[in-house]
């Protein structure tokens, strides 16, 4: 029975921006749980290509498709032929995002709105007409990808910080309209992992390295897989009487207030 309750076998679940990094990690837990994937990005047919031959060398049943998660156009485009070509999608992961580290005070308006459009807007543009089959199937499971800068600030990420906010709050919102349809909103929010992007600061020595291991209970940078028993359960039938929840997967930073100077 509790093998039961995490298995995803015949579910098909759009993992936005899973063509990499944190995404595809989160993707690869959800098909190595039986789900089927949907791989989406929107740099290349090319990277989708070898992001879904990824997925099929695990044993994974996986599809492309390229599209502007930004461009609400292009978005009802998709969802209407997943639907069409793969079958109705019971999970969405809202994971595509980006980040430009600039200071408020010298950050352009146009970046910034760039920030909140992609990080913010674009779960709203895609749960919008996701959530309308699950609404006539009477559930579903959709997972914003959110942030520690959900609750946090730091310097120079000002609009990512303000896009990851809102998303907690657009979680909770999504979560009061549509848990009467027996569809579940929740979000993660990630730590600091080892990914190919924080390779360059994860050396010993280097400030952020130092300050990120000091930082963190764990003592350590999370492993993308880490992600995956996060993302298996909310887009499980355990998690059927979890709504508007916040998961936060980093190690034990937002429960301490950091270790005094010079504690062991």
């Amino acid at each position: 029975m509790s093998k039961e309750l995490f298995d995803l076998t015949d579910k098909i679940a759009l993992v936005t921006g899973s063509t990499h990094g944190l995404g595809m990690a989160m993707a690869k837990g959800l098909g190595l749980s039986g789900a089927t994937i949907v791989v989406n990005g929107n740099s290349s047919q090319q990277k989708i290509d070898d992001a879904v031959a990824y997925y099929k060398s695990a044993g994974i049943r996986a599809f492309g498709f390229k599209f502007d998660v930004t461009d609400e156009v292009e978005v009802k485009d998709a969802v209407g032929r997943i639907g069409k070509e793969v079958g109705n999608i019971d999970i969405l992961v809202n994971n595509a995002g980006i980040i430009k580290r600039t200071p408020l005070e010298a950050m352009e308006v146009a970046d910034f709105k760039q920030v909140i459009d992609v990080d913010l807007v674009s779960p709203f543009i895609v749960s919008k007409h996701v959530v309308k089959g699950m609404i006539a199937r009477k559930q579903g499971k959709i997972i914003n990808i959110c942030s520690m800068m959900s609750e946090l600030g730091r310097n120079t990420v000002g609009a990512y910080a303000a896009a990851k906010g809102g998303l907690q709050m657009l979680t909770k919102n999504m979560a009061t309209e549509w848990a009467k349809h027996n569809i579940q909103v929740n979000g993660i929010g990630p730590g600091y992992f080892a990914t190919a992007q924080t390779a360059p600061i994860r050396v010993d020595g280097h400030p952020f390295n130092d300050f990120i291991i000091n930082r963190t209970p764990a003592a350590k940078w999370g492993n993308p897989k880490d992600l995956s028993g996060a993302a298996i359960f909310l887009a499980s039938q355990a998690s059927d009487f979890v709504n508007g929840h916040i998961l936060y997967v980093d190690g034990g930073i937002l429960a301490t207030i950091g270790k005094p100077i010079g504690e062991i």
